[in-house]
């Protein structure tokens, strides 16, 4: 990949670089999801995931009082599996289906033939931006969709702040740098206290979605669920990774062909969606959340005249979601809505 002219680049800059770039860049050019990708997501681990987001969408829909009218916006669908069974499992409940517009919000051209393949005879339109979405109560889900936005790190040395970039100069070995960085900057922009932080990592791109779909909410009401890895912590810290093969990798040099991600701060995202006004409705585990939604009980349903292989692999499958060393835990749920909206089904 050409890295011409380019001797020192901002972390976000080298990471947009590495994932998107239009010809090479990791997601540009490859399906990473799945056995032979680099990683999985809870859609491809079972339909059971998708099952209780269509629960959990039918329900809001009925607390936004059954409009005629609503806008479901999957967020980087994937490989379109999620949004396949969501579309499939939401006719059974035919009002709520027919009320539907289905849209996918997706950057990679690659992956929109592969959704394009999985969706056929479907509703859905693809959008490049959100100014395609019609006036219509909207839900935006999100499901690993915000780690992979390139993000931007500073470090506090000697109560110094410094922002982390790439030495690319040797294109067989990218080195950190540090250079100095006017943190009043972030703090404008970020409106959070830095005064206990020693370590700043927060995705500009994410900002931007934050901001755009907030506007779209308290204007038309809905809410955006959140579903990724993360954490609740308060002091933040460095939680870049490069993934290969379902493997955690240290090098950085191969680019464009390993993902680049992070871990998602969610008491950063929302302090973020309170100062553009909306109702964190609340947060939890994806354990909490799908179990509160009926993931067991729905298990036990489907499994009841399987044969033995199969129910094993399904509670098998279960185990992947909801184990609590699994992604159980690791991956968290928030929820924000429209500021008079009292929804908050799965978080309590």
């Amino acid at each position: 990949m050409s890295l011409k002219n380019n001797k020192h680049l901002p972390l976000d800059k080298f990471i947009d670089l590495a994932l998107y770039h239009p010809k090479k860049g990791y997601y540009m050019k490859k399906n990473p999801i799945g056995k032979n990708g680099d990683f999985i997501t809870s859609p491809n681990i079972s339909i059971l995931f998708s099952e209780m987001i269509v629960i959990w969408t039918v329900a809001f829909w009925e607390n936004l009082n059954c409009p005629k009218k609503i806008n479901i916006v999957d967020l980087g669908g994937g490989n379109g599996e999620m949004l396949k069974q969501i579309i499939f499992s939401s006719k059974k409940f035919s009002k709520f289906s027919n009320s539907c517009n289905f849209f996918l919000y997706e950057k990679s051209p690659f992956l929109i033939k592969i959704q394009k393949s999985k969706l056929e005879k479907t509703k859905v339109k693809w959008i490049k931006n959100f100014k395609k979405i019609n006036n219509y109560p909207t839900i935006f889900i999100a499901n690993e969709f915000f780690d992979a936005l390139p993000i931007k790190q500073f470090i506090k040395v000697n109560n110094r702040w410094y922002e982390k970039y790439l030495d690319i100069s040797n294109s067989k070995n990218f080195k950190f740098i540090n250079k100095s960085f006017k943190i009043e900057k972030l703090k404008s922009k970020l409106k959070i206290d830095i005064n206990n932080q020693s370590f700043i990592e927060y995705s500009p791109l994410a900002l931007n979605y934050l901001k755009k779909i907030s506007k779209i909410i308290s204007k038309n009401k809905g809410g955006l669920l959140i579903i990724d890895y993360g954490n609740f912590n308060w002091k933040m810290s460095d939680s870049l990774k490069i993934i290969q093969k379902h493997k955690i990798k240290q090098n950085l040099n191969d680019l464009g062909n390993s993902d680049i991600t992070y871990d998602i701060n969610f008491n950063l995202i929302k302090k973020i969606l309170k100062n553009f006004e909306l109702n964190v409705a609340g947060s939890t585990t994806q354990r909490n959340f799908l179990k509160r939604l009926g993931i067991l009980e729905r298990a036990e349903i489907v499994a009841k005249n399987m044969i033995f292989s199969k129910k094993a692999d399904l509670f098998y499958r279960l185990q992947k979601l909801i184990g609590k060393n699994e992604m159980g835990t690791t991956f968290k749920v928030l929820l924000a809505t429209n500021k008079s909206n009292n929804f908050n089904l799965g978080m309590k």
